[in-house]
């Protein structure tokens, strides 16, 4: 009877009146309910369940009632096409803008919370806006058995302008609008909240319903669609249960039923969406421990202690203490999922370095304290917050984290993006520092294209550059040099590195490089180029460094003989990339750098010194003859030098192409190049000590040109190509000069056996026996 005659009123009255129809029946059920709960205390006569009963019929009947009403409304749904072919733009959000279609919840999310700052921008300007609900939250729940997922905000919400306005197209975006509206200086009726990111719920719905409820409108309405679907539907919504904001309900893929689970979402949101400012609310079930007595445990001591009693000979025990158990119960509650606040949007003097070091520890998984930190806000152009560490160790994987790096987490608007995009945030020479980004003029649907592409990552880039090599300085600058031995260590060749890649900061970066010195002994660590400077000779126009393997080998090389012996300190430069970044760095503060390992070594030398070598080279010039015309092409000259005190000749390289230390090096590449070492490979030039003794000897043999001159001159070419970190050509000649040497030294010759024979009468072939040289 009541049915029919509310389908008798639904169909005369329409969508409109069964609302405010359903209202009036609902305020008079409550006042019925009210009346009834009332005469239910004052009547002892009626029963548990016949109230239970009666609760359920008028259950029954309010349910009757909002089917009938969403069936009425039903028949009045608007049909609307969109404005673009949906299969197009669906495909291209699907497969161009996002990776995974995990982002869908971040993206409602962010919806929910730019509606949510919208109608608190409002309230300000109007308190009014309040009076339909003063709470600003978000609320997710999932429910396995339904297949769904319901998104809700206490935002702004949509009229049905609004939802054709902005949710019959993927091509806008509510949000922009909004911002463009208010830099216009236009009123800031909002136009709706949601743009490209809604449509990622068709990543994992195969339908979406949206309800919603603005301040501007006194009706709710509902929107919906399917995935793939070239329309969608606008009906005005009898539930009438939204005082304000919108309520977003995912009919999830057969496929993406994992999203169905609350700790599913709860990771995604602590993922994504950890820092957003409003209260995210997720609908979670927890155990929760609760003690009751254990009646089987509790009779069974009973027992025992009566049978106690009546051996003792006495009726009965005392009743026992009851024996309680432990039961896990299940109950549901809404739990915030959100209370961490982004420490980056706090001033940085209100926080604290263990703030700092807490932070730093759980978002990167790291155990040890950073070594430094620099927190700050950009504004002006554009505007972005920031906070950069230093490690305070390298990672176990340092070789391979230099390619590709994941310590850059960048977020928009609070909202969680990525963490593959530090190519485009930092050069590769600083991918060991660790930070969060959050930028307000980045979209959200970010990818690796548009990073490139846009003028702002290009200034954010710039400045966290700058920041990241103030950061290190500010280390190095420090009273306690053990934080950037530390640092050093572990860091070090990410700054040499930076001086190769990076031309506008090598100046800056130069100042952080740190390389064993002449000058300083091993237990007092590196030195740098300021202090290099600092501790220069007068008259001292050149930074002199030696490549080699390790600081004794350089120590012990005839390069540095004359320079150490005359006061001059020697950087030494023993791994494998600093002499790439010294050549990249040239000079430092106004003076020039200088391989002592290559030819025209300016040594800042006397007058009276340089004439002495002129006169020695005039004397030697038919020793230096000679040894050209023996060697030939293996060198480019002879030459005499004042480099050499203690050894009688040194191997150097020519201006041009690589140095001793570069060739050992690139011939070591597992795919190096033959023809370009070949081609880069320098001239080597021999210089000679005019002062040995087995110079002076050998120029007494120049002019009578026998095997044995030219054996001497070429075994002390390769002995000054081993001394100067050259591989000579032929091991095996070499070998075999030495075994003359020896055999010469000791009376036989070298390809002759001892006798096993009995007698030794020294009958067969003598060796020649040469007068013993010294060399």
């Amino acid at each position: 009877m009541v049915a029919t005659s509310l389908q008798t009123l639904l169909r005369s009255a329409g969508p409109a009146r069964c609302a405010a129809a359903s209202k009036r029946t609902a305020t008079a059920t409550a006042a019925r309910a009210i009346s009834s709960s009332f005469a239910a205390r004052q009547s002892s006569g009626l029963s548990a369940a016949a109230a239970a009963a009666a609760a359920s019929r008028q259950a029954a009947r309010r349910e009757t009632r909002r089917t009938l009403c969403a069936a009425a409304a039903t028949a009045d749904a608007e049909t609307f096409e969109y404005q673009a072919e949906v299969d197009r733009l669906m495909d291209l959000i699907v497969n161009s803008l996002y990776s995974n279609r995990d982002v869908f919840l971040r993206e409602l999310v962010s919806n929910a919370s730019d509606a949510l700052d919208k109608i608190r921008l409002l309230a300000v300007q109007n308190a009014d806006e309040y009076k339909t609900g003063a709470d600003l939250e978000i609320r997710i729940r999932a429910d396995k058995e339904a297949k769904t997922i319901v998104i809700e905000d206490t935002g702004v919400g949509l009229t049905k302008e609004e939802l054709v306005a902005t949710l019959g197209t993927i091509a806008k975006s509510g949000t922009a609008k909004f911002m463009e509206a208010m830099k216009e200086k236009q009123d800031a009726n909002l136009i709706g909240q949601f743009g490209v990111g809604f449509y990622s719920a068709f990543l994992v719905a195969d339908k979406v319903t949206v309800s919603t409820k603005s301040n501007k409108d006194d009706r709710q309405w509902q929107w919906e669609s399917t995935a793939g679907a070239h329309s969608y539907t606008i009906r005005e919504d009898a539930a009438a249960d939204i005082a304000r904001g919108t309520r977003i309900t995912l009919h999830l893929k057969p496929d993406a039923l994992e999203f169905a689970d609350s700790n599913r979402l709860q990771s995604l949101i602590k993922q994504y969406s950890e820092f957003i400012s409003f209260p995210i609310k997720l609908w979670s079930t927890s155990s929760n421990p609760q003690q009751v007595v254990d009646e089987e445990a509790t009779r069974k001591a009973q027992e025992e202690a009566d049978q106690k009693a009546k051996e003792e000979g006495k009726e009965a025990a005392d009743p026992v203490a009851p024996v309680m158990k432990t039961e896990w119960k299940e109950s549901q509650e809404w739990k915030v999922q959100n209370d961490n606040k982004p420490l980056w949007v706090r001033p940085p003097r209100e926080v604290t370095k263990d703030e700092y070091d807490s932070f730093f520890k759980t978002t990167f998984r790291e155990f040890v304290e950073p070594l430094g930190v620099a927190h700050f806000n950009v504004e002006g152009t554009i505007e972005f917050s920031s906070m950069l560490f230093v490690p305070g160790m390298a990672p176990f994987d340092q070789d391979r984290q230099m390619g590709k790096s994941r310590n850059i987490r960048l977020y928009v608007k609070r909202v969680f993006i990525s963490d593959e995009f530090d190519e485009d945030l930092m050069p590769r020479y600083l991918s060991f520092i660790k930070g969060v980004v959050d930028s307000s003029d980045l979209p959200l649907n970010v990818s690796r294209e548009i990073l490139q592409e846009n003028r702002v990552v290009r200034l954010i880039r710039k400045q966290l550059v700058k920041r990241s090599i103030d950061m290190v300085s500010e280390i190095a600058g420090r009273e306690d040099k053990k934080d950037y031995e530390a640092f050093w260590e572990s860091f070090g060749r990410y700054i040499k590195l930076g001086c190769i890649e990076d031309g506008d900061n090598r100046e800056a970066l130069a100042k952080l490089l740190r390389f064993p010195s002449s000058a300083t002994a091993a237990e007092e660590g590196l030195t740098s180029l300021a202090d290099y400077v600092a501790r220069k000779k007068e008259g001292q126009t050149q930074i002199y460094y030696l490549a080699a393997d390790t600081k004794a080998a350089a120590e012990a090389s005839p390069y540095v003989e004359a320079l150490t012996s005359k006061g001059y300190e020697v950087l030494y430069l023993v791994e494998p990339i600093d002499e790439v970044a010294v050549q990249n760095l040239q000079e430092f503060e106004g003076m020039k750098l200088a391989d002592v390992s290559r030819e025209d070594l300016e040594l800042d030398d006397s007058e009276e010194d340089k004439k002495k070598l002129e006169a020695a080279t005039e004397e030697l010039k038919p020793l230096t003859d000679y040894m050209k015309k023996v060697l030939g092409d293996k060198v480019e000259k002879v030459s005499v030098t004042s480099r050499l005190t203690d050894s009688p000749a040194v191997v150097v390289a020519s201006k041009f192409g690589w140095s001793a230390n570069m060739e050992r090096i690139m011939r070591a590449q597992a795919l190096g190049d033959a023809r370009a070492a070949e081609y880069m490979r320098g001239r080597r030039v021999m210089e000679v000590n005019p002062d040995h003794p087995i110079v002076q000897a050998l120029k007494g043999k120049v002019e009578l040109e026998s095997r044995e001159a030219r054996e001497q001159v070429q075994l002390l070419f390769e002995a000054a190509l081993l001394a100067g970190g050259f591989m000579i050509e032929s091991p095996k000649d070499f070998a075999q000069r030495i075994y003359s040497l020896m055999a010469s030294g000791s009376g036989s010759s070298p390809g002759a056996s001892s006798s096993s024979g009995s007698g030794g009468d020294g009958s067969g072939s003598k060796a020649e026996t040469i007068e013993p040289e010294v060399l």
